[in-house]
């Protein structure tokens, strides 16, 4: 599959090229950030995430989560760790491979739970992360990319 990831190459080339793009992808780092500042604080500080009560399917799941202790700030400072380093330019390659899987497991409990509206808000997240995820393609590519076979010739 050598003519895949050739062509995946030169596409990633061409849009790395686009100086609108790569200003996209820093107003995408950023807005993903403030995503996560706000909801991340308040777990982080152990406070509850909504008022809704726990007759509410919604409320009772985030009310469990609230429940778990220790896990639920665990949720709030990955959320900032995941925000951090997308704001640091060093960083933000590793930021959105952490912002991912994150934004994901948001993104398939508002879904499941049938939030009203919030898919949408945690949907554009998701997007902008796969966005990141294929600017900072070429730094991923050695890890996703399968082996090179090495020819040992008969002796």
């Amino acid at each position: 599959m050598p003519s895949f990831w050739s062509a995946l190459d030169r596409l990633h080339a061409s849009a790395r090229r686009q100086r609108w793009l790569g200003r996209l992808a820093v107003v995408t780092r950023v807005l993903l950030a403030i995503g996560f500042l706000p909801s991340g604080w308040t777990k982080i500080i152990g406070h509850r995430f909504t008022n809704l009560p726990v007759s509410n399917p919604v409320g009772f799941f985030f009310e469990a989560l609230y429940q778990t202790g220790w896990y639920w700030n665990f949720l709030g400072a990955a959320q900032w760790l995941a925000a951090g380093l997308l704001l640091i330019p060093r960083t933000v390659t590793l930021g959105a491979v952490v912002y991912f899987p994150i934004i994901v497991n948001i993104f398939l409990i508002t879904l499941s739970m049938h939030f009203q509206g919030t898919p949408v808000i945690t949907g554009l997240m998701l997007l902008g992360s796969v966005f990141l995820l294929c600017w900072d393609y070429d730094r991923l590519a050695a890890i996703l990319r399968p082996p090179q076979r090495v020819s040992v010739p008969n002796s």
